[in-house]
């Protein structure tokens, strides 16, 4: 069999199947080749599909695997999340019980605190009422003593004692009696008050003193008749001029002189001349001159304890006697007479009846402040 030489087989263009060139003025094509195509054709669609597959269910995969760790994650996210809110609520319930409990205390520790401060002006109250107490017991006492005694120094040191006092306290509400006990002080202050101590010293002088004054009814030598015998006798005493060359009748003559000057002294020593102008003073017996000295050492000794009793009235009435006594029957133109006569008017004049100044405007002020005015 011979074999025929292959003959060129012009396949059609492409491009002419593509131009819409009828297929009837194509060549005619090996359809096993356009088989092959086909199959490369679907084996490359195959091949790209398993492609797009894998691709697809390895992005798939990739997805699924990231969505498990997103849940994963946002499960425990929501783990933690509950936890913290678990946490949370119950660190708010642990402090609203806290803020609960502190809440008490406060209202406790505010009524407390209320209870302390009623307390500490309960106590502030009382400490200055009993301080406006105990002063104004002290004024009363002193005005009790000054009242029994006579004398403002009980009462001017107790002022200033409560006014010392009020002043350590230094309470606004107190500066009224402050100025009240200040004008007081002043007005006591001002008040003159009879020294009974030099009193008392004037009539234990007065009281020595009576038994040296003397009586008229007991007679004494006078001082100027004592100095005026030596004068006289001094011609005849040793110191004369003797032995002078005088005669001897001159002699004789002095000597009778001196004599007579003396014999006269002694005539008129024995009378004298006095005014009296109590007669009974000299008809007083000499016996009873120690009565009349006792009688008036008692009558300035019940004037000195009057004094001191406060009891002037009667003190004055023994001071009257007293000076009646001294001049009917003491002699007044003695020095020491006039000298006791002095001491007991002095004493007289001085002892009388002096009123302290209550303090009224001070008791008026603790009572205010006491009131709470």
């Amino acid at each position: 069999m011979s074999e025929e030489p292959d003959t060129p087989v012009s396949t059609p263009p492409a491009s002419a199947a593509l131009a819409g060139v009828p297929p009837a003025a194509l060549p005619a094509a090996d359809p096993t080749r356009w088989l092959w195509l086909a199959l490369a054709v679907l084996g490359a669609l195959c091949v790209a599909s398993l492609v797009l597959a894998w691709k697809a269910d390895q992005r798939g995969a990739s997805l699924e695997q990231e969505l498990v760790l997103r849940q994963q994650d946002s499960a425990a996210r929501a783990t933690e999340a509950r936890a913290l809110a678990k946490q949370a609520q119950e660190g708010v319930a642990d402090a609203s019980a806290k803020v609960a409990l502190l809440e008490a205390r406060v209202a406790e520790v505010a009524v407390q605190r209320g209870q302390l401060e009623e307390l500490i002006q309960s106590l502030s109250r009382s400490r200055d009422e009993n301080l406006l107490v105990d002063v104004e017991a002290s004024i009363r006492v002193a005005m009790q003593q000054t009242a029994i005694t006579g004398s403002a120094e009980p009462l001017v040191a107790t002022l200033k004692q409560a006014d010392e006092r009020l002043a350590r306290y230094n309470e606004p509400r107190l500066e009224g009696v402050r100025r009240a006990i200040t004008r007081d002080l002043g007005r006591v202050k001002a008040t003159s008050v009879a020294d009974f101590g030099s009193l008392g010293i004037k009539l234990d002088e007065a009281i020595r003193m009576v038994d040296e004054l003397p009586l008229l009814a007991v007679a004494e030598p006078r001082s100027g008749n004592a100095a005026a015998r030596p004068a006289v006798a001094r011609p005849g005493s040793a110191a004369a001029p003797t032995a002078s060359a005088v005669s001897d009748w001159s002699g004789r003559l002095a000597t009778w002189n001196a004599f007579g000057a003396k014999f006269w002294d002694e005539a008129k020593s024995l009378v004298r001349v006095t005014r009296i102008e109590h007669p009974e003073a000299m008809l007083l017996a000499p016996e009873q001159s120690f009565f009349v000295r006792e009688n008036l050492k008692l009558r300035l000794l019940n004037a000195r304890l009057g004094l001191l009793s406060r009891q002037f009235d009667t003190a004055q009435a023994d001071l009257q006697a007293a000076q009646t006594t001294l001049d009917r029957y003491f002699d007044r133109g003695s020095k020491r007479t006039a000298l006791a006569g002095e001491l007991i008017r002095q004493v007289v004049g001085q002892a009388r009846r002096v009123v302290v100044p209550r303090p009224d405007d001070t008791l008026a002020a603790l009572t205010a402040a006491s009131a709470g005015r």
